[in-house]
């Protein structure tokens, strides 16, 4: 077989429907046999040599009409990387995207989609809570010129208006794991793009773009990294759309590093194997919890996925200060679990009204399940419940609150 027919193989590969774990494994790195290359390399370089200046103006000019990705060589790191693109390819596969557009951070990449509208005239933004608290935050403090109308999903299709660049939903949400029928919320959005953020639940679980979204955000810090060790976003949309997210990307600089890049794509073939197990650690825990009486409430999605929230009778500050194994800590996504306040942290910068008015309680916790043995996991955090019983009971910053209707209690799989 010649070269041509051999290139030409593999490009059949490339575009041949494959199914999710294959996907995760090999998309982003089809080209990389026909180089003489297994792992994919890390281009660190941030500008690239070019003697043709005519030609790299054209290029340039090109972007700057339709944010497309240059033909030929890169140019300037803040155009583009290889390695980045190599993910940005493999996250769009995965979530079933034309393209994939990756930043420094999840707000970055929420900044950037928010901007693009902006610069439309569309900057009311249709909301539904609760979001991951720096994302409400951003929102309503308009931030970025944003004027955003906080609603439930029934109320979605009234909240709209002629100026409306976005609705937003997260589904499942922070930290209250809530559940929206994004098909429903796509429907009632009309012709106003819809953003899902699927960070907790990642394209394993669902792909929202087939259920009528025309952006799917993630804070590729947690899942899709999945080890602690990488901060980034990315935005998995059309052609067009992705377009005039890299040019809002080239304009504010808000970029991934070339090594982040190569630690999410692999990242990503993991990802599968990960979610899938930490996902079984956590509906057991999931049920434990909920047959404890020291835990009140306890929330995991129908959908499934590794986080399991839950609220307790005692002082949730006590479970914090009361784990071993399980690390006190922000975030979320990583091979270790994790166990957090929201009241305290993640959704701190939320109004108090606001937050409980989302169901983010004073004496709710989120917890991370990674993929240690459950049976350990579960012995630590019965210890660590013990904490609260020795004290009063009584939760410092608590009010009094209903208990919660809308808690789904996992099935077991």
């Amino acid at each position: 077989m010649d070269t041509a027919s051999t290139a030409a193989a593999h490009d059949d590969v490339r575009t041949a429907p494959r199914a999710l774990a294959t996907e995760a494994v090999h998309a982003g790195r089809d080209d990389l046999a026909r180089q003489g290359l297994h792992a994919p390399p890390i281009d660190l370089s941030t500008t690239y040599p070019s003697y043709d200046s005519r030609g790299e103006a054209a290029r340039i000019d090109a972007f700057a009409a339709t944010g497309a990705d240059p033909d030929g060589p890169p140019v300037y790191g803040r155009l583009g990387n290889p390695t980045v693109a190599r993910f940005e390819t493999a996250l769009a596969r995965l979530e079933g995207t034309e393209a994939a557009v990756a930043f420094a951070s999840g707000m970055a990449a929420l900044s950037a989609v928010l901007l693009v509208r902006a610069s439309m005239g569309l900057r009311h933004v249709v909301a539904v809570r609760p979001l991951y608290g720096c994302s409400d935050h951003l929102l309503t403090a308009g931030l970025l010129g944003s004027e955003v109308t906080w609603t439930d999903p029934a109320g979605i299709s009234e909240a709209l208006r002629p100026d409306t660049g976005l609705v937003i939903v997260e589904s499942p949400a922070n930290p209250t794991l809530a559940e929206v029928d994004l098909r429903a919320v796509a429907h009632a959005c009309g012709s106003v793009p819809l953003l899902v953020d699927n960070t907790f639940a990642t394209p394993v679980l669902q792909r929202p773009a087939e259920q009528g979204a025309r952006l799917v955000l993630h804070s590729a810090t947690k899942y899709l990294g999945g080890h602690g060790d990488v901060l980034a976003g990315v935005v998995a949309c059309d052609e067009e759309f992705a377009g005039r997210l890299r040019q809002v990307r080239f304009a504010t600089g808000g970029v991934l590093h070339p090594l982040a890049g190569y630690l999410l794509l692999r990242g990503l073939s993991t990802l599968p194997v990960r979610v899938r197990a930490a996902s079984a650690n956590a509906a057991e825990l999931a049920h434990r919890l909920a047959a404890d009486p020291r835990v009140a409430h306890v929330h995991y999605p129908r959908i499934g996925g590794a986080i399991v929230s839950f609220e307790i009778h005692g002082d949730p500050h006590e479970v914090i200060a009361g784990v071993r194994l399980i690390t006190p800590a922000v975030s979320l996504g990583s091979v270790d679990t994790l166990i957090q306040h929201p009241a305290s942290i993640s959704h701190r910068i939320v109004d108090a009204d606001d937050r409980r008015g989302a169901g983010v309680s004073d004496r709710l916790l989120r917890m991370s399940v990674g993929l240690e043995d459950v049976d350990d996991l579960w012995a630590d955090l019965d210890q660590a419940l013990e904490r609260p019983q020795r004290g009063t009971g009584k939760c410092a910053t608590s009010h009094d609150e209903p208990a919660l209707t809308d808690t789904q209690l996992p099935l077991r799989r």
